[in-house]
């Protein structure tokens, strides 16, 4: 009898329990069955999930994928037992970059990486990322949850998003007749989103509060509630004024890299942007991050959205109407610069200062 067979290992023994993830593929799946939309109607737990692009309703579609993550701020879900919005974060980090594009997110798919699998943790995961994918109008089809012991600490997990959507044929952004004297209007973000959180971290161990501590810039609620506060989805409304008609030339998702980073990506070599910092509402978050960490509003700029979450570059002589689609789509446009040729200051430029 070999070795193994005298010590009768399972893979249970191992620290994977095959039975816990598949109870908890069972709890997931009304979950799942809600996010349903045109062009998806199967069930997960097969080997790969389907898409009918022409149920869909398109006739001649460009896909456009995106992936992502959540970063460090599923530390502070995992030290605070909070885990009902991180994947609505998830969602939001991947399909904001598609709807920039001019794309209709369509499908998302998960992966749920742990070192011992808590299936109601799990199952609250996957709640977040349902309500993303409603959010947003795409359907979760499929995912995948790993329990690699010895991979991962304990019950700290990380998280993987992956999303496709689609765009017709020449319908594409950025578009390629952006001039100077363009009109960026910016979106209110809803606080710090998913980026900067190994900063948000050591802000908050510098503070020595603790997660059930009250929020000092939001005293209803905990540090943990506030700084959890999921990012802002935006792609039902940018859809929405996208197709009230012309003048939306291209749009910017305010990441990791905030405004310096993230405007260039849209703009051609010889155009950069004037942004008016004084226009910007800046959440609360925002002042204590930088008040707490001694963090510079240079270093603020390039490491958070400050209060805006998305730029949407117009058309000059459009500005007033791609402003009112937006409001009327429920988004509260903030006139931020215009588009102007880009000279040896950099990409972007500002004028005035951040309230912080």
């Amino acid at each position: 009898m070999s070795e193994a067979g005298k010590n009768g290992l399972t893979y249970a023994q191992a620290g994977v329990d095959i039975d816990a993830g598949n109870a908890m593929v069972e709890a997931i799946k009304p979950l799942v069955r809600a996010t349903r939309r045109p062009g998806a109607d199967g069930e997960i737990g097969g080997f790969g999930g389907l898409f009918d692009l022409k149920a869909a309703g398109f006739s001649d579609p460009i896909l456009v994928a995106a992936n992502d993550g959540v970063g460090t701020k599923v530390k502070i879900a995992i030290e605070s037992g909070r885990h009902g919005t991180i994947g609505i974060d998830l969602v939001a980090m991947c399909v904001n970059d598609l709807v920039v594009q001019g794309a209709e997110p369509l499908l998302f798919l998960d992966y749920y990486a742990t070192g011992k699998l808590d299936p109601q943790a799990g199952v609250e995961i996957v709640r977040g990322i349902a309500d993303g994918c409603r959010q947003a109008g795409c359907a979760l089809i499929g995912g995948e949850t790993a329990e690699m012991p010895g991979m991962y600490a304990g019950s700290d997990y990380d998280l993987a998003g992956f999303a496709v959507g689609a765009a017709e044929r020449g319908s594409l952004l950025p578009q390629a007749d952006l001039v100077a004297g363009d009109v960026v209007f910016g979106l209110p973000s809803s606080g710090v989103h998913s980026n900067g959180y190994s900063l948000v971290r050591r802000i908050v161990a510098l503070s020595g509060l603790g997660w059930e501590a009250p929020a000092p810039f939001a005293p209803d609620q905990t540090l943990a509630e506030a700084l959890l506060t999921p990012t802002r989805i935006y792609v039902k409304p940018l859809l929405q004024a996208l197709k009230t008609g012309p003048g939306i030339k291209a749009l910017a998702h305010i990441t990791g890299g905030g405004f310096p980073d993230n405007i260039p990506r849209v703009l051609p070599d010889d155009l950069g942007v004037s942004l008016d910092l004084g226009s910007i509402p800046v959440p609360p978050v925002f002042g204590w991050l930088a008040q707490v960490g001694g963090v510079a509003a240079h270093e603020m700029l390039r490491t958070f959205n400050c209060g805006i979450g998305m730029i949407v570059v117009a058309e000059a002589a459009q500005a007033d109407a791609v402003a009112q689609a937006l409001r009327e789509a429920g988004e509260a446009p903030v006139r931020l610069g215009e588009v102007v040729p880009r000279g040896s200051d950099g990409a972007v430029v500002y004028r005035g200062a951040l309230g912080l």
